[in-house]
């Protein structure tokens, strides 16, 4: 989503794509987890009348984030890989 990527656009995203909601303290949760073992990073921006005066925090995918995104889409390829649609109804 690129460098500009906050919480509640987070949480947008996450409706949109998944059709699932989330609690925004659940979101910011996980990204503090996620930024502790360094696959993002955040920074403060400006505060603004529009935040009620706070500032967003941004988060960004680090190259470690990236890389561990990129393993968890090849294992989940190579999990389906095997599976026919055909054999989904028997599940």
């Amino acid at each position: 989503m690129g460098e500009n990527t906050y919480g509640a656009l987070i949480r947008q995203l996450l409706h949109e794509q998944i059709n699932r909601d989330v609690a925004i303290g659940a979101l910011y949760s996980t990204l503090e987890r996620l930024e502790q073992k360094s696959l993002v990073s955040s920074a403060l921006g400006v505060s603004t009348a529009a935040c009620g005066g706070r500032a967003k925090r941004y988060f960004t995918v680090s190259i470690k984030g990236q890389a561990a995104l990129k393993r968890s889409r090849d294992a989940m390829d190579n999990l389906w890989s095997g599976v026919s649609i055909c054999c989904m109804g028997e599940l």
